[in-house]
């Protein structure tokens, strides 16, 4: 997977869709590809009225990575994927949200690790990768460039020892699903005790997509701890509009996010030229709360982009600690606000 903000684009189009690799042989053999995207930007920070502001530099999700694929005679093709995660304003190997934290010793040293197959039968999965129902219902109103985007839900985006399958299209409809062990399930940013498992379903008829998705995040004790999601997206022209809205399940005792909580995204984009405006309005209760989102891309080429974001939340989701990510995660902060200007490189 290239870039972020590509998946979403591609996603918008078809919520179940899987990345293919950029050199592919129209018969049998090897092909393989190497793919980089150093993410930069500059951010002047309030946190709440408790604590001082500060500005600096955070990564914005750097990464490095390599596909390699075999096609059979037969039209199947074997993969495998490797993503590492670069912190490039700390220079080092991780994720600039997760360094750890909530009980877990060390952040996660890869994004992606997977390897799979692809043919008739749709695609089949095993390894960390990105789940079903982040890519169906979330990743829709995930179109941001900055290090803010991507907390406005209540899911994670990859989980180790996952398998999954996505199958084939057909008559615009779709579905997914994917299996995750307790070990890799409290090894995520989630931190979940016990197995994960999620199914999504999706339909596409030209420029209006909608899905449907469940995320059973599972509980070592018995308890019930569910999460539903819906999101539909129109994409028409320069103009791109897409809304999510998720609701909690649960009767586990001090889950985090709490039963019956409700989720909702509205995000608008317009394309003009070489730059890209774009508006999220969200309300993703006990977990940011309200929150606001604006931003601008403009593609400089076709490898850079220059952005600018503000963002704002009423209670604690992305703002914390200076460049501490998840590592010390402090819900008393009450949210804040940020404003980011940045760059992307894509190599």
């Amino acid at each position: 997977m290239n870039t972020l903000s590509r998946i979403a684009s591609a996603l918008a189009a078809s919520a179940l869709a899987v990345p293919g690799f950029a050199q592919e042989p129209a018969a049998s053999g090897w092909s393989w590809d190497h793919y980089g995207s150093l993410r930069m930007q500059f951010e002047s920070v309030r946190p709440d009225r408790r604590m001082g502001s500060y500005t600096g530099l955070r990564d914005a999700y750097s990464r490095f990575g390599a596909n390699l694929a075999y096609r059979f005679g037969g039209g199947t093709r074997a993969f495998a994927q490797i993503e590492v995660p670069f912190d490039s304003a700390n220079f080092r190997l991780r994720d600039p949200y997760d360094q750890g934290g909530f009980g877990r010793d060390e952040a996660e040293p890869l994004r992606i690790a997977r390897i799979g197959l692809e043919g008739r039968f749709g695609t089949l999965s095993l390894g960390q990768q990105w789940m079903p129902y982040y890519n169906a219902i979330a990743a829709p109103v995930d179109w941001f460039s900055s290090y803010y985007s991507g907390f406005a839900t209540y899911t994670t985006p990859r989980v180790r020892n996952t398998v999954a399958w996505y199958s084939p299209r057909v008559g615009g409809f779709g579905v997914a699903a994917s299996w995750s062990s307790a070990y890799g399930n409290e090894k995520s940013t989630a931190r979940i005790d016990d197995r994960r498992w999620q199914a999504t379903a999706s339909w596409n008829d030209g420029p209006f997509t909608i899905a449907a998705g469940l995320d059973d995040r599972g509980n070592a004790d018995g308890y019930r701890d569910r999460l539903y999601g819906l999101a539909t997206t129109w994409k028409q022209g320069a103009w791109y509009l897409a809304f999510k809205y998720e609701r909690t399940d649960t009767d586990a005792p001090g889950a985090f996010y709490g039963d019956d909580r409700q989720a909702y995204n509205l995000l608008g984009a317009y394309t003009l030229g070489r730059n890209t405006w774009k508006l999220m309005l969200a309300r993703v209760e006990g977990y940011g709360d309200n929150t606001v989102h604006f931003g601008v891309d403009h593609r400089y080429s076709d490898a850079l982009t220059f952005f600018a974001e503000f963002y704002s939340e009423r209670e604690t989701s992305g703002i914390t600690a200076r460049r501490r990510g998840l590592d010390r995660y402090d819900g008393a902060v009450s949210g804040g606000r940020a404003l980011s200007i940045g760059l992307r490189y894509d190599f």
